[in-house]
């Protein structure tokens, strides 16, 4: 089973369990209270996900290494190709 298939699974099956929930499509005789947390349910699941994936990118970010090495390399490549640049006649 592909990841794709196991997340259309999993959203399936809890998009199933909100609607039987919210519309009480099964005659469950749930009380009300159930049917009012249930219902902006997709929502505040859509704003976790935005926070964690913010928070995820923040911290990402924040213990991004650098590389020293690399970027003295990358700067002797920029002095090399302008030196070429400007011995084939181009001014900068």
């Amino acid at each position: 089973m592909t990841k794709l298939l196991e997340w259309l699974f999993g959203v399936s099956f809890v998009l199933v369990a909100w609607a039987v929930v919210s519309f009480d499509l099964l005659d469950l005789s749930l009380p009300q209270t159930y049917r009012e947390v249930a219902w902006p349910m997709p929502l505040y699941l859509l704003v976790s996900f935005g926070c964690y994936s913010l928070a995820t990118v923040g911290y990402r970010v924040a213990t991004f290494n650098d590389c020293e090495e690399a970027a003295k390399e990358l700067q002797e490549q920029i002095k090399e190709a302008k030196e070429d640049l400007r011995k084939k006649g181009l001014k900068m």
